[in-house]
């Protein structure tokens, strides 16, 4: 049975790793958005939409952490570049749905491509299985992550 010291080493060793890799990611983040002219705010947009699809503005407010009128100048950004637009709801012309234009995302995946190439090569070395556990723990610490910000955010 591993001692309660130990244990505490390696969950200090992983706190460790994963801000090193916030870092990383945020540097890497840094440089993808200088090629394109984005601000990281820009590119964290880009991401939720790209991965949930069509939004409202006040979703993706929220999912971004962002107050709606300072979204509303992102947006108006980003729409200026062509990487996103404003489609208005058929059924309620008030409403307004924003997506990425996929071609213009192409270009973000294209700047992304070595560091996609670097996680394939480090998930081959891993089991099937092991892959599962890591993506569980990556999911768990995601969600502490949300709850910890959202706690934050209410106490504001």
């Amino acid at each position: 049975m591993e001692s309660k010291q130990t244990s505490r080493r390696a969950t200090t060793v992983i706190k460790a790793a994963l801000r090193d890799l916030r870092i990383q990611l945020a540097l890497l983040n840094h440089q993808v958005g200088g090629k394109l002219a984005l601000k990281d705010i820009d590119l964290d947009c880009l991401d939720v939409l790209a991965k949930h699809g069509p939004m409202t503005p006040s979703a993706l407010a929220r999912q971004v952490g962002l107050h709606p009128a300072t979204l509303t100048g992102i947006l108006d950004r980003l729409e200026r570049g062509g990487w996103i637009t404003r489609d208005r709801d058929p059924a309620d012309r008030r409403s307004v749905s924003i997506r990425v234009l996929p071609d213009r995302n192409v270009e973000v995946y294209r700047l992304y491509r070595g560091m996609n190439r670097a996680m394939d090569e480090i998930c081959a070395d891993y089991t099937a299985a092991e892959l599962e556990l890591i993506a569980g723990f990556l999911q768990r610490s995601a969600d502490a992550g949300r709850t910890s910000a959202g706690k934050l955010g209410q106490d504001s």
